[in-house]
Order: structure tokens, then sequence, then C-alpha cells
């Protein structure tokens, strides 16, 4: 049984998921849209989804919520991340790039000892589904900009503002949003 809710986190439209004593999902969007992103995450249609609320559930936004206010640098509570084997090498490293820095996706590649596959990184970094908590948005293009966030720009500026990434070596440069 996979539970799943919506989040009150500073005035923001989020949702969770959670399984087996682990979240499994953060979205950017209502309640109502996860349980097709949970489908789509287990590529089962089986899956029992219930609307409602579990401990777990409660921590992470008690965590977000800390997060947000700039009292949190790293998240404890438990996560299950459902993806490829390439993909969790590449949450993995998402996971140690330290608050309040970044790095590029070629940086990411080279991390992950797959240096040529930079668009493979790109493509695990959108396919995140666990995003603040792994984090995503710490990742640019290789000439600073801010590409690419499955939240929208708008999100990855504010988690990045929050980190005061903008005071980085990486001279940031704003990019459109496709």
């Amino acid at each position: 049984m996979i539970i799943y809710r919506e989040l009150a986190v500073e005035g923001m439209t989020l949702s969770a998921a959670a399984e087996e004593g682990a979240v499994t999902l953060i979205h950017f969007d209502s309640a109502e849209n996860v349980p097709l992103r949970l489908k789509q995450l287990y590529r089962d249609s089986q899956l029992d989804f219930k609307q409602g609320s579990t401990p777990l559930l409660d921590q992470l936004e008690t965590e977000l919520r800390d997060y947000f206010q700039s009292q949190r640098k790293q998240f404890t509570v438990p996560l299950k991340l459902i993806g490829t084997p390439f993909q969790q090498a590449v949450w993995k490293q998402l996971a140690a790039i330290p608050y309040g820095e970044t790095r590029s996706y070629k940086e990411v590649a080279d991390m992950t000892g797959s240096p040529k596959a930079v668009r493979a990184v790109g493509g695990a970094n959108n396919r995140n589904p666990l995003p603040i908590v792994i984090p995503c948005h710490r990742v640019i293009g290789a000439n600073g900009a801010l590409v690419g966030y499955g939240g929208g720009l708008e999100w990855k500026k504010r988690l990045l503002s929050i980190e005061s990434a903008e005071n980085l070596h990486h001279e940031t440069v704003y990019a459109k949003s496709n």
C-alpha cells in the first residue's frame, strides 16, 4: 500500500508518497496527480494507492519546512529510490553534492564514472523521484546556466537561493525554460 498526500510547505503545493517505511516520491503538484506519477514510477497499475497520512510523511513535511526556512541542510527521512541502476548511480552522486554547491551535468557524469554520459545524466536528473531531498536542483549547465528542472526554473532558482548558491564559484546565468 502506498500512502500519499499534499504537504503544507511555505504556501507551496508539494505532494509526497511513502510505502514500507520509506518516502518514494516528492511531486511538485497537488495530490490529485500523484497516482498517475506513481504508476509511471512503478510501472505497475496494480499497486494500491491511498490518500492519507503517515508519521513518515509528517516527518518529511517537517524536514521540508525546516529546509525552506534555512534550518536544515540534510534530510534524515528514509528513502526508497526506484529507477534503473544508472539512474540510482546518478542520484547517489546528486546526494553527495554538498548543500550550497552546484555541479555541471558533465561533472556529475564524471562522478558516476561515465564521462561521456552527460545526456543520460540529464535524463536521470529529470526522472529523480525525490527532488529537493535528492538535490537535482544543484545540477547546472556547463556554462553556469540554470537549465531544466522538473518543478520549473522558478523552483530551481528558489532552492538554490535558499542554499545561497548564487555565491558559488559558478557564474549563474538564468536560461529560458523549455
